[in-house]
Formats: C-alpha cells, structure tokens, sequence
C-alpha cells in the first residue's frame, strides 16, 4: 500500500435520496380531525391559512402532523459521527459493514478552522483555537495513526484473517456511509440537539463534525417543506 492510497479529508457527504416531503403533509394530516376526507381538498385554498396552521402547530407543540413525511439521506462520514447520530432512535439506519467489505482508506483529519481546544469544565465549557502549531500536531499524529492502523488491517488481511476480525485495528475517524430514514419531527429533534444556533430556545453544544452533517439535512429540509422549517425556526427551533 502506497501512501496515496490512503485518502484524508475534513468534509460530510450528505445527499437526499428520495423524499415524500412537503408542508401539505403537514396539513392534511392535521386538518382530517376536523374535515376528515376533505382535508385534502385544503392544501392550497389559504395560503395564508395554511402557514398559520403550521405556526400553531408548532407553538403549541401538536407534533403529530408533522410525522406524516418521510425523507431519506445518504451520509458519509467519520465513524465517531454515526455513534453519535445512532442515539437518535427515531430514524432508520442502514451502514455499510466491515464484516462483509473490506473498508476504503479515507480518514477524517480536522480542517485548519476546526476549534481544538476545551476550556471550562464539562457542562460549562467552550472550545476556542488551537495554535499552528497545535493544528500540525494533530494533522501529523492523525495522519501517521491512520497509516500504521490501516497497513495492520491490510496485513491481517493478506494472512487470510477474517474481514470482522482485521477490522478491529481500525479507528473511528474512519469514514463509514449510512442511509438514514427520518419525519420532519424527528428531524426537527435531531436539529434541535446537534445545531448551535443564537435562535434556539434551548442552548445545545453539538460536536463539531455531527454539526456540519445536521447544517447539510437542515438546508435540504428548508427547501422541501420551507412553512415548516420557518415555523421551527420562529418558534425557538424546539421539536414539537
């Protein structure tokens, strides 16, 4: 194995795969306990009805309606981001497996811009920038680990050692790739934890790199269902 081999890169691949995704989902679904079968006849009579109905949603937090879509994403990321990602139980995942595929050589090394260092105690802390020479400090060890770690997987290979077995060496800056099946309301609950945003009700310290995979599916969401997104946004950015 050459070192050219071996990939490094800073960014998330995040791409929407397909969708049954609007804001007339929303109010269809929520306008039936009152009209029943012609809810759907609504969706686009009132315009203006319509995007207050999805604001009172919101705001008073009847969160049902907004279960009603459906939006599937294909992410590519470190390993360590889906450990994290997974604890959102009301998405669907399926990621590929080391077990039956030998991995590909592309590893995560943070971007110049990535704040390195934690001051404060936990629960009360923030990350500010680490220093030139801080940043080739990590770039250096991060880059050296993934060689030595993935010529350990290849020789275990190369010895006949099961896929499932070798696979053990390896780290979890790694980029694995997942789909990922989720509504707007568990959307909107993955956004509300893992953004940073001056809007939000409620503060929340995601992790840098989930970070900039939930910026990716938040800015495709706005476009699919814009009246919804705006209701999240105005509304403190709070899962109904």
């Amino acid at each position: 194995m050459s070192q050219s081999d071996i990939q490094f890169r800073s960014d998330m691949t995040v791409e929407l795969i397909k969708h049954a995704a609007s804001d007339a989902d929303v109010l269809w679904a929520a306008r039936v306990s009152t009209k029943g079968e012609s809810s759907l006849e609504e969706i686009q009579a009132d315009p203006d009805g319509s995007r207050g109905l999805i604001n009172f949603l919101m705001r008073d937090r009847h969160g049902t309606p907004f279960e009603h879509s459906s939006m599937t994403f294909y992410v590519r990321a470190p390993i360590f981001v889906f450990r994290e990602f997974m604890r959102h139980r009301t998405f669907s995942y399926n990621e590929e497996s080391g077990r039956y595929r030998k991995l590909d050589p592309v590893f995560y090394v943070p971007a110049p811009d990535r704040k390195l260092v934690q001051i404060g105690k936990p629960g009360k802390y923030e990350f500010v920038d680490g220093s030139a020479e801080q940043h080739k400090l990590v770039t250096d060890i991060t880059k050296d680990s993934y060689r030595r770690s993935y010529e350990a997987y290849l020789e275990m290979l190369e010895a006949g050692i099961a896929r499932e077995v070798a696979r053990t060496v390896l780290p979890v800056g790694l980029y694995s790739s997942m789909y990922a099946t989720c509504n707007a309301r568990a959307l909107m609950n993955f956004l509300s934890l893992r953004t940073k945003h001056e809007d939000s009700a409620f503060p929340s310290f995601p992790q840098r790199e989930i970070e900039m995979v939930a910026e990716r599916m938040e800015a495709i969401w706005a476009e699919l269902m814009p009246l919804t997104h705006a209701a999240f946004q105005a509304g403190g950015r709070v899962c109904p």
